[in-house]
């Protein structure tokens, strides 16, 4: 009888959300997409759509209501979780969390893939608010988020032309002061190691290294420019082509640590000593820089800061300023003088 009663109720249950997706064989995230009318694959449309039609399954009004309630969670997308974005997750969680809000985290490691299913997911999880460092195939796809009411703030990387908060560190005016730094102790052959340029952090660093170029009046050398793609072996085959110019670089610039130690692995395994051959500064400030011999001249980027910002950007749109105009805010980074550059 028990068992009866157990079955019949199992039976009178509701169809969710889930037992459409198990049966349309899709991801929960391409079912809520579907009823929430983004664009989806055709194939995955009609086996959603036979699965409704299958299960008997309608909408919970009530549901379709609560995106509209306040759930406390703020998504973090990030590329990955290297010594600068672990730390701004350091950071901002910490932040996040004194002001009663939890962060929820997706890494997407570069994969489009994974980018398109994070934002399918933070769609189901009704978050109050998405952080994201800006990546350019997203444009779409998170412009319908904000349109679904999910403010976005952005940081490291911009995404230009979207309704959005963005914290960002002065860039150009920090690369800018780095290379006028070697330009200063004499050196006038001065190469950079670049990220994507299409990225607005890449181009804005980039763009600091030719005004600190002109104002000397030194036409920039394309010889001297050399894509790193934001990686370690990308920074080590970009140094390894600037060090084997018929007139290589006094000094280098690398647009981000990663990189700068693809700089070091040449150097290295070229013999070639830092800074008695060649001068070297990175964007960014790792702990192991200032314990490498010799201690790595850097732009320091103020993460805290950048993390607190964040969280108080997050705090005046959540909770009194929804309507309020988007900000953009600028943070200083610091040149630090270590070792590893002298006069030329």
């Amino acid at each position: 009888m028990n068992h009866d009663t157990s079955n019949d109720a199992g039976k009178s249950r509701s169809p969710t959300i889930v037992d459409v997706a198990k049966r349309a064989n899709v991801a929960i995230g391409t079912v809520s997409r579907y009823l929430n009318g983004f664009p989806i694959r055709r194939a995955n449309r009609e086996q959603i759509e036979e699965a409704i039609q299958a299960l008997h399954f309608k909408r919970n009004a009530a549901a379709v209501a609560m995106k509209t309630d306040v759930t406390h969670v703020v998504g973090l997308l990030a590329p990955s979780f290297d010594e600068f974005h672990g730390a701004m997750l350091e950071h901002l969680s910490r932040a996040l969390r004194r002001d009663g809000r939890a962060l929820l985290i997706y890494c997407h490691g570069g994969d489009t893939r994974l980018m398109e299913e994070s934002l399918d997911y933070f769609s189901t999880q009704r978050i109050d608010a998405l952080v994201m460092s800006g990546v350019d195939r997203l444009f779409d796809r998170v412009d319908q988020l904000i349109n679904d009411g999910v403010p976005l703030v952005l940081y490291d990387n911009d995404l230009a032309g979207l309704k959005a908060d963005r914290v960002f560190v002065n860039n150009r005016e920090a690369s800018m002061h780095a290379v006028r730094h070697l330009l200063d102790i004499g050196h006038r052959r001065v190469g950079i190691v670049s990220g994507e340029l299409v990225d607005s952090a890449a181009n804005e660093r980039y763009l600091g290294y030719c005004d600190a170029l002109g104002e000397r009046g030194i036409a920039v050398d394309p010889r001297y420019v050399a894509p790193g793609h934001w990686s370690i072996l990308g920074g080590n085959d970009a140094t390894r082509h600037l060090m084997s110019l018929p007139e290589p670089p006094t000094a280098i610039f690398c647009a981000n640590y990663v990189m700068a130690l693809g700089a070091l692995r040449c150097f290295k395994d070229s013999k070639i000593r830092v800074p008695e051959n060649v001068s070297l500064i990175s964007f960014d400030d790792p702990p192991l820089f200032g314990l490498y011999e010799p201690s790595i001249t850097v732009v320091a980027q103020p993460i805290h800061g950048v993390a607190q910002t964040i969280a108080d950007v997050l705090e005046r749109r959540l909770r009194t300023a929804r309507e309020t105009p988007f900000s953009t805010t600028s943070l200083r980074c610091d040149v630090i003088l270590r070792g590893s550059t002298r006069p030329v």
